[in-house]
């Protein structure tokens, strides 16, 4: 596995290999995990050349979260994708991506007014720039992203979309848990009851799925549900439940179509988000 540490070679190494082979990336920002390493792997099997970035994007980070304390562990990441045999990782200085007088956002409107775009101020706007840079700077034809960003993964097609970039994006399933909870570089700030807490997000998004399947289609008695289960069996505090169209992320209240049930919760001083998409057979045979 080559590692590479400036913008400069890898658009070096990039503009070449883009000429014959096809580049399958994953942009990640490292203490990797079983997650990650799945993306890698879907990568493989669609790609020529895999290419891993690590990097921790401080405009994604708010002024009061977590990027100082966010957990990082490179000779722990540069085993695993050696093991899962990346072919080059690109591992940047936030200074030689980020300049100085650095004065370029990438915005892509709309996403910021739901879901963790809307508690988190200027985080969407974050994500879409360091993926645009990512994108010119590693020129790959695909790139895998976990379904479990899922609100990252629509706003990153719609922007690939809008201007015109000849990506494709793939969207990889989450890894889960054996008892539900998303795995995330997050739940290492999980003590033991936390832990075991966490798995009810899991189970309150199902308890869910089951009552738009079985015809409810109230959103607002959904979001009381899964309330109501997550307030009866921990002391979580509750950022937002929400239900929202599963393209276009704009809430509902009449559940007319697919839809994405999506909550953040703290435990103790830990955000942990979820998802999933409920496509009821009702739905289907439209």
């Amino acid at each position: 596995m080559e590692i590479i540490t400036t913008v400069k070679n890898m658009q070096t190494l990039s503009g070449k290999l883009h000429k014959n082979r096809y580049i399958g990336f994953v942009p990640t920002m490292g203490f990797l995990h079983r997650g990650h390493l799945s993306l890698v792997d879907r990568a493989r099997s669609m790609s020529d050349i895999v290419v891993v970035s690590i990097f921790v994007n401080p405009k994604q980070f708010g002024p009061s979260e977590d990027i100082k304390t966010y957990p990082r562990d490179f000779e722990h990441d540069r085993r695993l994708l050696e093991e899962v045999e990346c072919d080059i990782l690109f591992y940047p200085d936030v200074g030689d991506f980020y300049p100085q007088g650095y004065s370029t956002n990438v915005e892509v409107e709309g996403f910021d007014t739901t879901l963790c775009g809307a508690r988190r101020h200027g985080h969407m706007r974050g994500v879409a720039t360091v993926c645009m840079k990512l994108f010119n700077i590693v020129r790959p034809q695909l790139a895998v992203f976990g379904e479990k960003d899922y609100q990252q993964v629509i706003m990153i097609k719609k922007m690939v979309s809008d201007t015109n970039l000849d990506i494709e994006i793939v969207t990889s399933p989450t890894v889960r848990e054996d008892d539900g909870l998303a795995v995330s570089s997050r739940n290492i700030y999980l003590n033991n009851r936390e832990r075991k807490d966490a798995a009810v997000l899991y189970q309150a998004l199902l308890f869910g799925k089951k009552l738009i399947e079985e015809g409810e289609n109230d959103a607002y008695k959904v979001v009381k549900a899964i309330q109501n289960m997550i307030e009866k069996k921990t002391t979580a505090r509750i950022e937002y439940i929400e239900v929202v169209d599963s393209q276009n992320l704009k809430l509902v209240e009449r559940i007319e179509g697919p839809v994405l049930l999506a909550l953040a919760v703290y435990f103790g001083r830990t955000r942990l988000i979820d998802s999933i998409v409920v496509i009821p057979e009702r739905f289907q045979r439209r």
